[in-house]
């Protein structure tokens, strides 16, 4: 079979990505997204892709016109368009955990800066604000007053980006200062990691200087991590979560996931484990 891993910023994964699939035999291929040029008039265009494409793309949107375009010729993607798209929009992921029955914080969304003082009342105080589309932790914020919010609100108002005047609000849920990061790989928790919030910081994101030690998932949090990605569609996917009084609540699913600061801390290779699930999706 051929693989084709396409990107659009070259990152360790990646790299890792390509090192274990020809260890395999898997004859495999890097392909830099911003370099193909599709015609819709031609259908089977760009087959040489091969018989697999493990999308990787850092831009939600590239990785959805992308996928959308490769199934309407038939090629089979990872992860697939309804999942790029379901895991790239926080509501659209959060409805679908609801749809699942998969514990998740308390969501409300406000279809204008107008309804944002009433959504956080019902929640209320602290509410954490995130933005419908984003990774990294970017733009999500701690608001534990009125007067913090409509600080927030009035920035969110002056940005161009119709999206950013939609609001996602979540219940603010009292935990230790980590999160748990699954990478989910078909039906197997491939690797499960706590995130560890660095001095100062709430997030728990890698990128905000968490770091990661080892975990090992008992058998209930792995039945509700694997059931959290299959509520999204099933695939290759980053499934967090975290420790709530009321037991665990899944908060996000990554659908390009990072996993470069979680193989720090596991023994497991996890991009033979991908690797190995891409070539079984192909024998299907």
């Amino acid at each position: 079979m051929k693989l084709s891993i396409v990107y659009d910023r070259l990152r360790w994964e990646e790299k890792s990505l390509l090192e274990e699939a020809r260890k395999m035999g898997v004859q495999v291929e890097l392909v830099d997204a911003k370099s193909l040029v599709f015609d819709s008039r031609e259908h089977g265009f760009n087959t040489e892709l091969g018989d697999m494409v493990y999308i990787r793309c850092i831009s939600h949107f590239r990785a959805q016109m992308l996928s959308a375009t490769l199934e309407s010729i038939g090629v089979p993607c990872v992860n697939s368009h309804s999942v790029l798209e379901r895991c790239s929009n926080k509501m659209l992921t959060t409805l679908a955990l609801e749809r699942g029955g998969i514990p998740t914080p308390r969501t409300l969304m406000a279809l204008s800066a107008e309804g944002v003082p009433q959504a956080a009342l019902s929640l209320g105080y602290p509410v954490v604000l995130k933005p419908l589309v984003g990774s990294w932790g970017r733009l999500v914020s701690l608001a534990k007053d009125r007067e913090t919010l409509n600080a927030l609100v009035e920035h969110r108002e002056e940005l161009s980006n119709p999206l950013d005047h939609i609001y996602y609000l979540q219940e603010y849920v009292r935990r230790p200062p980590r999160d748990i990061r699954a990478v989910v790989v078909g039906d197997e928790v491939a690797a499960a990691v706590y995130r560890v919030s660095a001095d100062g910081e709430w997030r728990t994101n890698v990128a905000r200087g968490a770091s990661t030690e080892a975990f090992e998932p008992a058998g209930e949090l792995i039945e509700l991590l694997v059931k959290a990605a299959d509520a999204v569609g099933g695939g290759v996917l980053g499934v967090d979560a975290m420790e709530s009084s009321e037991g665990y609540l899944v908060h996000e699913v990554n659908g390009t996931v990072e996993f470069r600061g979680a193989q720090s801390a596991v023994q497991t290779s996890i991009p033979r484990k991908i690797v190995e699930y891409l070539v079984r999706e192909v024998k299907k």
